[in-house]
């Protein structure tokens, strides 16, 4: 038996070399496709993105009547981690950060993890990258524990601060 085996290299598989040490597997080829159809997808979300936020920003979810209200909350009185995102994205929308905030603390920062990954996907395409759009599982368990821990501490009287 050899002490040490190689396994196998497939195509889609990386090179473990004799030394132990992992290769990575080369680089795409940059893509052939023209640079307008490859802006096609990253710049229409952001327009649709942009165009959503002017809407909440012209149309204030302050005044009853305009939005409907969160299920969640009309039958059980619990704030879903999604309650205060749209007067979160007025005020964003007007500069009122701090307003924002405190509205969902959790929206903004997701407004920043758009930010940096729509540029991320802009440059990629320009460049003629492919976007890798998967995560290891580890990172949507703790995206999600994430998620349960702000709704469960929103709900709680000592998490207050973070109700809408």
């Amino acid at each position: 038996m050899d002490p040490n085996p190689t396994p196998s290299v497939t195509a889609d598989a990386p090179a473990w070399p004799q030394g132990g040490r992992y290769v990575p597997p080369p680089p795409p080829p940059p893509s052939s496709r023209p640079l307008g159809r490859r802006l096609l997808a990253p710049l229409g979300t952001l327009a649709g993105v942009a165009a959503a936020f002017a809407y909440v920003g012209t149309v204030d979810p302050n005044e009853p009547g305009h939005y409907p209200v969160c299920p969640l909350l009309r039958l059980t009185g619990v704030y879903c981690p999604g309650c205060g995102g749209l007067r979160s994205a007025h005020a964003f929308v007007h500069g009122e950060f701090g307003t924002a905030f405190g509205s969902n603390a959790l929206a903004v920062i997701g407004y920043g993890v758009f930010a940096v990954l729509i540029v991320l996907w802009l440059i990629r395409a320009v460049r003629g990258l492919p976007v890798r759009t998967g995560l290891p599982n580890r990172w949507w368990w703790a995206i999600g524990a994430l998620v349960a821990v702000f709704t469960l501490v929103r709900n709680l009287p000592f998490g207050a601060a973070l109700a809408p």
